[in-house]
């Protein structure tokens, strides 16, 4: 099972690239990062540890798990 990442804000406010969140959630141990169209806010699934998180990117990086 992946995990949904959230990442959001205006895209001017965005400062981060999508290469650059995929790059800060290796670096966070996670895998399988698959972008997901969804509008506005970028998704993304991830796995980590072997096991699906849902997490929220801010546009800073900051990388935050959300209860599910």
């Amino acid at each position: 099972m992946a995990a949904l990442v959230l990442v959001w804000g205006s895209s001017s406010a965005l400062s981060l690239t999508p290469e650059e969140i995929i790059a800060k959630l290796r670096a966070a141990g996670y895998s399988q990062i698959q972008e997901v169209p969804a509008g506005k806010i970028k998704t993304y699934k991830a796995v980590r540890e072997g096991t699906a998180r849902s997490l929220i990117v801010d546009s800073t990086g900051h990388i935050a798990e959300v209860a599910r």
